[in-house]
């Protein structure tokens, strides 16, 4: 059984629009609007194409076109590959608006871009095997895209502005179409500048028509951290602020950037109250600015498990399903209910440590794939990350916290199943202290893990950059839309991340998941954390053509820079 989520619409309101965005840019400089478009209707037979429609001539550039000798987005080989996956006969379909609006967040009440009015926007459900259809109208200010994070899907429907297709602009539509074909939790958000760092952003859960997991509630938590519409603060205005790099004083760190462990407390940085043990210092701004209304930079954002930079930004409110901690939603469940949970972060620069009062957490699933059942007190979730878990409810009320990783704040919701009191927004579970799980721990499930193989091509990215100019970089260069790291179609290809930085990121790779090659168990991902100074060690088979991003999900460090791609080599 499902349970809905609580949504808070609100009427929409003004908003002034944002700067152009370094992809934006990019966009524009790969060509002139028009050169290169890609319409995404090559595609024919089940699960074809998307298209345009409305004011489809404005707006951005379109991709730079492909290298010779490089697939495509919209080549014959995406369209095969597309034809070849299973399903496709169900057509799901749905219509999507973004745009200007103003949310209740539980209290705080903000100004900021959203789907429908909702936040989280509102959960989309398909079942392996369908194809969905889903029409975006754009009522931004500015262009946008979706995609669809964690999806092995066709590439001119990744939603990557300046690479697989052209941005939709402000007043069009764009129909995205696609086959469907692994179960899992997904979710979808923008790939435009700091766009995800507003209120774009919603699940998509794709049901197994086997399902094997037996409970009796389900329940979609997307945790955030929230920044758009409080105090004069954009994500913009923030990236603008971080951008002008450090000057309060630190030292500078191996990989070029600060020091943010300096000792300083500047109080709570959020709702939630005080910090947990064993999650460091005390972490907050650093001081006034005149581009944001408040600073937002973090100081002093020390994690036990991800080091002495835990992050870029203090934000002033985290949240579940949109809600701050002083005005939760509540699960209702009887004792003894199994529950799934689908835990997300759709967060822009914070880990969360996830636990339940007084429960155990069963690990089934990490991002959309199943692995062997393994039971823990918390999970560290990074952004981009999604977790399965399985609880079964005890007699009582019960806080489910998500803390800000090193940030002295925390979201929380509550799970009832009696009368009685909820703890107070500052409480903070035992559980948080007990055993912490990471991805690296959990083992594939035999039906989906990846056959040990020798790889045919190994492909290796330094991360590099810093706080100090805000320089993050794959191999000491910035992003530009004719990035290619050639693979072949068939390929074992091993991605080997070593990170050059003081700072952990979670890095993401569109279109395809990969094995964990240095993890006992190599749980299937397409989204993994590499820890400071660290490595991360990775196998994917190159089974679907196109031009695909690997990026840090910081959106801010991918703003920065710290995007590169995978280009396919053409036969």
């Amino acid at each position: 059984m499902r349970k809905p989520i609580t949504r808070i619409p609100g009427p929409a309101s003004p908003d002034g629009p944002a700067k152009p965005s370094r992809r934006a840019l990019l966009g524009a400089a790969a060509g002139a609007a028009g050169a290169g478009l890609v319409t995404a209707c090559s595609g024919a037979g089940n699960g074809g194409g998307g298209s345009h429609s409305g004011h489809s001539g404005g707006g951005e550039a379109g991709p730079s076109a492909a290298p010779e000798g490089f697939v495509s987005p919209t080549g014959d080989e995406v369209a095969a590959a597309e034809r070849a996956r299973p399903g496709g006969g169900r057509v799901r379909e749905v219509r999507l608006t973004a745009a200007k609006a103003t949310l209740d967040l539980g209290g705080p009440t903000v100004r900021t871009w959203a789907y429908g009015e909702e936040l989280p926007g509102r959960e989309v459900r398909v079942t392996a095997g369908d194809t969905l259809a889903l029409t975006l109208a754009n009522h931004l200010p500015e262009a946008t895209t979706l995609h669809w994070h964690g999806l092995a899907l066709r590439n001119d429907m990744d939603g990557v502005p300046a690479l697989t297709q052209r941005a939709v602009a402000p007043g069009a539509d764009f129909t995205y179409r696609f086959k469907v074909p692994h179960p899992g939790t997904y979710w979808f958000h923008p790939h435009s500048g700091t766009q995800q760092d507003r209120g774009l952003y919603a699940p998509l859960i794709v049901d197994d028509p086997r399902e094997p997991l037996r409970y009796d509630e389900e329940w979609v938590v997307v945790l955030d951290d929230w920044v758009d519409g409080v105090n004069g603060s954009t994500p913009d205005g923030v990236l603008t602020e971080l951008r002008a790099g450090m000057d309060h004083g630190g030292g500078t760190d191996q990989g070029g950037g600060m020091d943010h462990g300096g000792g300083m407390d500047h109080g709570g940085g959020g709702d939630g109250g005080g910090g947990h043990e064993g999650h460091g210092m005390a972490a907050g701004p650093v001081g006034p600015t005149s581009r944001t209304g408040s600073s937002r930079m973090m100081m002093g954002a020390r994690s036990d498990i991800l080091g002495p930079d835990a992050g870029d930004v203090a934000y002033p409110h985290y949240l579940i399903n949109g809600r701050t901690p002083r005005s939760p939603e509540v699960f209702r469940a009887r004792p003894g209910d199994r529950i799934r949970l689908r835990l997300i972060n759709a967060g822009g620069d914070t880990a969360f440590r996830v636990a339940l009062g007084g429960h155990e957490l069963t690990v089934t699933h990490t991002d959309g794939f199943p692995v062997r059942h393994r039971t823990t007190d918390a999970l560290l979730i990074g952004m981009g990350e999604r977790y399965d878990v399985l609880v079964t409810a005890k007699d009582g009320v019960f806080p489910l916290t998500a803390v800000a990783e090193g940030k002295r704040a925390a979201a929380r919701a509550v799970l009832r199943t009696t009368g009685g009191r909820p703890p107070a927004a500052s409480a903070r579970p035992e559980e948080l202290k007990g055993r912490v799980l990471l991805a690296d721990r959990l083992t594939a499930d035999d039906s989906v893990a990846l056959p040990r193989r020798r790889p045919d091509r190994t492909i290796r990215i330094r991360l590099t950059g810093g706080m100090g100019k805000y320089d993050w970089a794959f191999d000491g260069k910035p992003y530009t839309p004719d990035q290619r790291h050639p693979v072949r179609a068939g390929e074992r290809v091993r991605l080997m991340f070593t990170n050059g930085t003081a700072m952990w990121h979670p890095l993401h790779l569109h279109g395809h998941t990969f094995a964990l090659a240095d993890a006992p168990g190599r749980p299937r991902k397409d989204t993994a954390v590499v820890l400071p100074n660290g490595t991360l060690t990775v196998d994917f088979d190159a089974d679907n053509p196109g031009l695909w991003m690997i990026h840090c999900h910081n959106v801010y460090h991918a703003e920065a820079g710290m995007m590169t791609a995978l280009g396919y080599r053409a036969r």
